[in-house]
């Protein structure tokens, strides 16, 4: 063979390998890029798998002896984190399992709608007397007020910080007024009803002095039911001094001292020294995030719309 012939062969045996170098080199690129894109996918389908709420805690399959915990914390209202289904849902979870030893509600909570408050504790008593072998305690933060404390006294027993904040057993309406400012406006409300009592308790209006007896004798109805409420809960265990049901707020040590609760111990001491199951596992129904910022976006426009309003409730 010819010096050409070999110095030409040998440029193309160059030549294939060049190229079959620059084949697998793009084909490694592109398995690389595969990966990559796969693996931003998974991530991206994991934050929306948990960030939207796809998978709760109750969801996941559990092994072994527990204490289910389920949070109240925030006003208790509908539409909230702390609403009457939300909360209902995680105990029922809770009590549900059959490895759940016990069931601890932690409660940080001012209060809120007494019909929301009432659900929940008609439902813990339900749950209650459906699984009499499952105890339930109420681990009471930094405050449990009013709506929080009528949930709490469905529980068999309550437990304190000694600097927790305890009690408000009673019912408020709360408004403004405006009429003093409209005349030195110089507006004039047109109200027009149909129905003697439509415009009840109206901000614009000047006080009506049979409306507001009719609200008082209302709210007391309400704190009637409230205080009802409370002496099933506590029973015997309570000290019923003339301030108990006036709304006033006490410390943990001297709820105790009260009979309004039982003993101190956060939510790890109830689990490990009472139910003796250390291990805690949060049945919590939880927002996603397009639920949250639907909610909270909702909330700050019926606030703005509604802000001259008056509102209600157990806090």
């Amino acid at each position: 063979m010819a010096d050409s012939d070999k110095h030409h062969e040998g440029d193309r045996a160059l030549l294939e390998k060049l190229v079959l170098s620059s084949v697998r080199e793009q084909r490694r690129t592109r398995q690389w890029g595969v990966f990559f894109k796969s693996l931003t996918f998974v991530y991206l389908f994991l934050l929306l798998f948990f960030g939207l709420g796809w998978l709760g805690d109750s969801e996941i399959s559990l092994s072994g002896k527990h204490t289910a915990l389920v949070d109240l914390r925030g006003v208790i209202a509908p539409d909230t984190v702390s609403s009457a289904e939300n909360v209902n849902a995680g105990l029922q979870s809770a009590f549900k399992d059959q490895k759940t030893q016990g069931v601890i509600l932690r409660i940080n909570s001012p209060g809120g709608s007494p019909v929301q408050a009432g659900h929940i504790n008609d439902e813990i008593r339900r749950l209650r007397a459906e699984y009499p072998q499952i105890p339930l305690y109420a681990v009471i933060e930094d405050i449990c007020a009013s709506g929080g404390y009528y949930v709490a006294v469905a529980a068999d027993r309550i437990f304190v910080d000694k600097a927790s904040v305890v009690g408000s057993i009673g019912v408020l309406m709360n408004g403004f007024g405006f009429t003093g400012t409209m005349e030195k406006l110089g507006i004039d409300r047109r109200l027009i009803t149909a129905g003697k009592n439509k415009g009840f308790l109206d901000p614009f209006s000047p006080p009506n002095a049979e409306e507001e007896a009719y609200a008082r004798e209302m709210l007391g109805d309400i704190h009637a039911q409230f205080i009802q409420v409370v002496r099933e809960g506590r029973g015997d265990r309570l000290k019923e001094i003339p301030e108990l049901f006036s709304g006033i707020v006490w410390t943990g040590q001297r709820s105790i001292e009260l009979g309004l609760a039982d003993a101190m111990g956060s939510a790890e001491y109830v689990a490990r020294e009472v139910i003796q199951a250390e291990r805690i596992v949060d049945y919590t129904t939880r927002e996603g995030f397009a639920e949250r910022f639907a909610k909270r976006f909702g909330a700050v426009m019926a606030e703005a719309l509604v802000g001259a309003g008056g509102s209600w409730g157990l806090r």
